[in-house]
């Protein structure tokens, strides 16, 4: 389990203990970009007392993105099987996790994604404004990109380690709702299996969003570049 962090003090603790119980076999990996509110210190006192909690200090903000990328190449080096995406607002809630851990092995898949927008997912707590932003934003990907997935930019994801080395993780360098669609663009493409299992979204009762206008105008302007290169590629080919 991955936890990227930043000014989460009052998150860190409640969300490890209810992926401790949700999923005791499982690893925690808490990725924080040097939090100024002391988060890391939190996190430091969460793995001395638990062998299953890991810290990752990173030296500051340097985006979502970044921080997975960081978290997924720990976890390769130290040899989990399985690597999973999950924020520390609890808005992913752990005790979904086992339904998205069950998927990879019930349906032989290489990604699976937890979904708003399937039969049986939701958002509690949202906006109608921030609905229809997630909504848009997830269908504007999909036909730009030709992707198959309902919520392409959600953030709570379980990939096998295969999946990840076979996406060209070197090469990624988007970040927030970007990088969500970026990763499901490259598994898509590559030929991997992913399955959507639905999920409760709940927004985070303490601490602040980290989402702002930059992080929706990298998401369009990357989504449509991309959109556009790949297309033209096709045509080239077609006409080759």
């Amino acid at each position: 389990m991955i936890i990227p962090t930043y000014n989460e003090a009052e998150n860190v603790g409640p969300i490890t203990s209810r992926v401790r119980e949700s999923v005791p076999e499982a690893h925690i990996l808490v990725a924080d970009d040097n939090s100024p509110d002391g988060t890391g210190k939190i996190a430091d006192d969460l793995a001395a007392a638990d062998s299953h909690i890991h810290v990752l200090h990173r030296m500051g903000k340097q985006g979502l993105g970044a921080a997975y990328l960081a978290g997924f190449q720990w976890g390769i080096e130290n040899g989990y099987d399985v690597l999973v995406e999950m924020d520390a607002d609890g808005s992913h809630r752990p005790e979904e996790l086992p339904r998205l851990l069950d998927a990879l092995v019930e349906e032989n898949a290489d990604l699976v994604l937890g979904s708003r927008w399937v039969p049986g997912g939701s958002v509690v707590n949202w906006p109608k404004s921030r609905e229809v932003l997630s909504r848009g934003g997830s269908l504007y990907s999909r036909l730009m990109l030709g992707v198959p997935i309902r919520d392409v930019t959600g953030g709570y994801r379980a990939f096998r380690k295969e999946t990840l080395l076979g996406l060209g993780m070197d090469q990624v360098a988007s970040q927030g709702y970007c990088f969500q669609v970026d990763l499901a663009w490259r598994a898509v493409s590559a030929g991997f299996t992913v399955v959507e299992v639905p999920i409760t979204f709940v927004e985070r009762e303490r601490g602040d969003s980290k989402m702002n206008r930059s992080i929706v105008v990298e998401a369009l302007w990357r989504v449509t570049a991309w959109g556009v290169r790949s297309r033209a590629s096709a045509l080239t080919k077609r006409r080759r």
